[in-house]
C-alpha cells in the first residue's frame, strides 16, 4: 500500500511536470531561440522518467526489500482491499480516456509501433502510466491477498518490489522515447510522403533531390529540401516557384511551419544513394507508385517514371555537392 501511495504521488508530480512543460513550450521565439521553445515538452517528458525511476521505482523496491527482511503482520486488510478496488475503478476510467484519445491517432497500428512513433510526450506518459497503475494495483492486491492467506507478511514486500520493477521498466521506456524526441526526430513516413507529393505537385519543381525534416514540437515541423528547377528559368521565376511550392506544403500539412527550399540543377551522377536524406525521398515516391498514383515525371535513374530528358548544363552551373545542403536561401 505504501508503494502504491508513492506511485500515485509520482503520477501526480508527473502530471504537474507535463503541464509546466506545455506552458513553457508555448512561449514565442526569441533571438536566442529562433525556433521557439517547443522542445521543452520533450525535456519535461524526460524529467517524468527520472521521477518515475527515482521516486516511484527505486523507493518501492527499497521498501519492498525492507518489508521482506523485516515482515510485519497486516492489521486492516479489509481497508486495503477497499482502497485498491476504488483505485482500480478510478485508474481504469483514466486509462479508458487515454486509449480513446490514442485510437484517434493510432490508425490501426500496433500499440508498440504507436508508442515508438507518436510525437506527443504527454500521450506517451499518460498511456504508460495509466497502464502501469492498473498493473501495480494488481500486484498490490496479490501481495496483500497472499500475505493475508498465508500469514506471511513477506508477500506484501514482494508486491512492493514488483511495483518498483514495473515503474522502473516504464521509466526506461519513457526515457528512451522522450530522449529520441529531444534529440530530434524526423516527421512520420506519412508526413514525408505528403511533403514530397506537395512539392512535386506543380510545374515549378521538377523533383525533390533530397529532404530533411525534424520536429520542433509535437505540432511544429521544420522542412529543409533541395529541389530541382529548370536551368532556363530566371531567378524571379525560381523564387516565385519556390514560394508556390512552400504554400502547397503548408496547405497539405499545416504543421510544416518552417520550410527552407534550396533550388538546384539535378545531376544524377551526383546523387549519393547512401544519403538518408535521399532515401527519404525515394521511399516516399516508391510508396506513391505502389498506391497507383501518378507522380510528376522525373529524369532517368530516379525512382519515378522518367519523363523527357532535360537539356545538359555545364558542370560549373550546378552545385558541386548534391549530397549535403548548403546554406539555405531565405525564400
Amino acid at each position: 500500500m505504501l508503494a502504491e501511495f508513492v506511485h500515485s504521488l509520482a503520477d501526480c508530480s508527473d502530471q504537474l511536470l507535463l503541464l509546466v512543460g506545455r506552458n513553457r513550450a508555448s512561449r514565442a521565439e526569441t533571438e536566442e531561440h529562433p525556433f521557439g521553445f517547443g522542445r521543452e515538452r520533450y525535456l519535461y517528458g524526460f524529467l517524468v522518467s527520472v521521477v518515475l525511476f527515482a521516486v516511484g521505482g527505486a523507493y518501492s523496491v527499497y521498501d519492498g526489500i525492507h518489508r521482506i527482511m523485516n515482515p510485519e503482520p497486516l492489521t486492516t486488510p479489509g481497508i486495503a482491499f477497499g482502497v485498491l478496488a476504488l483505485s482500480a475503478v478510478l485508474e481504469g476510467s483514466s486509462l479508458r480516456v487515454s486509449v480513446r484519445e490514442s485510437n484517434g491517432l493510432r490508425r490501426g497500428r500496433s500499440w508498440f509501433t504507436f508508442i515508438a512513433r507518436i510525437k506527443e510526450p504527454d500521450l506517451i506518459v499518460t498511456l504508460l502510466e495509466d497502464t502501469a497503475a492498473l498493473l501495480g494495483l494488481v500486484f498490490a492486491f496479490i501481495g496483500v491477498g497472499l500475505s493475508e492467506l498465508t500469514g506471511d507478511a513477506a508477500w506484501d514486500g514482494a508486491g512492493s518490489v514488483a511495483i518498483g520493477v514495473l515503474l522502473a521498466c516504464v521509466a526506461v521506456v519513457v526515457a528512451r522515447e522522450t530522449q529520441s524526441l529531444l534529440i530530434g526526430e524526423a516527421a512520420s513516413d506519412e508526413a514525408e510522403r505528403t511533403i514530397v507529393t506537395a512539392l512535386e505537385d506543380g510545374p515549378e519543381v521538377e523533383r525533390v533531390i533530397h529532404m530533411r525534416t525534424v520536429h520542433l514540437s509535437p505540432d511544429s515541423l521544420l522542412v529543409a529540401a533541395k529541389v530541382a528547377v529548370r536551368a532556363e528559368d530566371s531567378a524571379s521565376t525560381v523564387v516565385r516557384g519556390i514560394d508556390a511550392a512552400e504554400q502547397r506544403v503548408r496547405d497539405a500539412l499545416p504543421m510544416a511551419e518552417v520550410i527552407y527550399l534550396e533550388p538546384d540543377i539535378y545531376q544524377e551522377s551526383k546523387a549519393d544513394e547512401t544519403d538518408p536524406a535521399i532515401r527519404v525521398v525515394q521511399r516516399a515516391l516508391e510508396h506513391t507508385g505502389e498506391r497507383g498514383e501518378s507522380p510528376a515525371p522525373a529524369q532517368p535513374g530516379s525512382p519515378r517514371p522518367a519523363g523527357p530528358a532535360e537539356p545538359a548544363e555545364p558542370a560549373e552551373a550546378a552545385d558541386p555537392d548534391q549530397r549535403e545542403p548548403s546554406a539555405l536561401p531565405a525564400c
